[in-house]
């Protein structure tokens, strides 16, 4: 089994109540590790704009390029497909210089601000699964703009579309993503991109 998320993109209004979610639920400090990240896409120019939110995290990709990369094997997959990362056995930023969130082409592997950070990233909240819950950016988006699930059931729900404004799906690495993109009919050039980890003071 694969497990996966659904992205409603037409839904998501940018609002950072994932990232706050995710932030709360992991005790993940304040600084530059978000798990859950939302970009901004602005294109075209006044009157005629065009803006689209994006929610990231990991996509537990079926071929993930960051375990590729671990020198020490500190990154695996389970067998619901999910990411997870061993930090005592994470030689930490400074140590490997960060290969994996340099392989990783979503910015998935995140770093803390402390000396020799080691890795973190999304782990679809276990301690949810097991009580049969969702994943708690699922369970917080006031939109409803996201899903989760086996990547095979939320394909026969939503469908198989693999992009969306702001993504472009890595073949080889197979991210386990199913979006509903919000389409710029008039293909609009991109004035502005923004990537907000929700980082005090940024």
């Amino acid at each position: 089994m694969q497990l996966g998320i659904y992205f409603d993109q037409t839904r998501c209004t940018g609002c950072f109540t994932c990232i706050v979610a995710c932030k709360d639920w992991h005790d993940v400090p304040a600084g530059p590790a978000a798990w859950r990240r939302v970009t901004t896409i602005e294109k075209g120019k006044y009157p005629d704009l065009f803006v689209a939110f994006l929610a990231t995290s990991c996509y537990h990709c079926a071929d993930p390029l960051c375990m590729k990369v671990c020198p020490v094997n500190a990154i695996s997959k389970g067998k619901d497909g999910v990411m997870s990362v061993n930090r005592e056995l994470c030689q930490g930023k400074e140590q490997c210089g960060g290969l994996c969130l340099d392989a990783c082409p979503y910015e998935a592997p995140q770093f803390g601000a402390e000396d020799n950070a080691k890795m973190q990233m999304c782990n679809f909240c276990p301690d949810r699964l097991a009580e049969g819950k969702q994943p708690i950016c699922v369970a917080g988006c006031p939109m409803r703009a996201l899903d989760s699930g086996p990547i095979e059931e939320l394909r026969a729900k939503y469908g198989d579309l693999k992009d969306a404004e702001g993504f472009v799906c890595s073949a080889s690495l197979k991210p386990s993503i199913v979006f509903k993109p919000r389409k710029d009919a008039k293909d609009r050039p991109v004035q502005r991109v923004e990537v907000v980890p929700l980082t005090p003071g940024k």
